[in-house]
């Protein structure tokens, strides 16, 4: 084995996966894909050829679709650098990365949109105790920045917060930045661990110092450099006190 990917066995599992390969015109409408794409994707139910490339996403996922695609439709071709991005779908964390594709004048001819399923990278499988769809529980945050892939475990997750179609992760070294929504993450992450205390909050459970209030609203103070109270919504007091075993 390489001496890198011994160093960074994601990276190892990446070089391992297959590749979904789609084919959009420049209309975005699917024209072809690989046959690992027909296998992971609902081909059949959703009938995608000759339709746009989102009738066959979730509907939250649809916006960060559009926002690749438009990403890329404004990449010079010398600078086509695939615009990447993860989402969420029901069973499934998929990494997406889109190219623009250009005739000899460089004019868009459509765009090649390449996908792997990261699920084993950053899940792991609990007793089969649940339908398979809740049965894999995120161990590691994804995040892409600067084009690049990075993974935080969720042991070192103080909080999330909502930041519209994305989510901020707090640990001790700072801010990072995640293309899932706080509702894709909170059907992942181990309730036992995380507790969504506030429609834009989810906080983990250990990193809570205290508990504060400030006339009718109460809220978390978590451990170590970071200050920031987090507000904690007033039908989820009881069920937090309890889960710190205050109740």
């Amino acid at each position: 084995m390489d001496p890198k990917t011994t160093a960074n066995p994601s990276l190892y599992l990446f070089e391992k996966f297959e590749a979904g390969v789609i084919h959009l015109d420049a209309q975005r409408n699917v024209l072809a894909m690989n046959d690992f794409a027909r296998r992971v994707l609902p081909v059949d139910e959703k009938q995608p050829f000759n339709k746009l490339v989102t009738s066959f996403h979730p509907e939250r996922s649809k916006p960060k679709v559009n926002f690749l695609l438009d990403e890329a439709s404004g990449c010079p071709m010398a600078n086509a650098v695939p615009m990447t991005m993860i989402i969420n779908i029901p069973e499934q964390v998929l990494l997406i990365k889109v190219s623009r594709l250009g005739d000899a004048q460089g004019v868009t001819t459509g765009f090649a949109l390449v996908f792997y399923d990261v699920t084993q990278v950053v899940s792991q499988e609990l007793p089969v105790v649940e339908p398979p769809a809740k049965n894999m529980r995120l161990s590691r945050i994804p995040m892409v920045a600067d084009q690049k892939v990075s993974f935080v475990d969720t042991a070192d997750v103080l909080s999330l917060e909502s930041q519209a179609h994305y989510t901020r992760v707090l640990t001790r070294e700072g801010y990072h930045f995640c293309n899932l929504s706080i509702g894709d993450l909170a059907l992942r992450l181990d309730p036992a661990q995380f507790m969504r205390v506030h429609r834009c909050f989810i906080v983990n459970l250990q990193a809570v110092q205290s508990l504060g209030r400030e006339g009718s609203k109460t809220h978390i103070l978590l451990k170590g450099k970071n200050t920031q109270a987090v507000p904690v919504s007033r039908g989820e007091v009881a069920r937090l006190r309890e889960a710190l075993g205050l109740g």
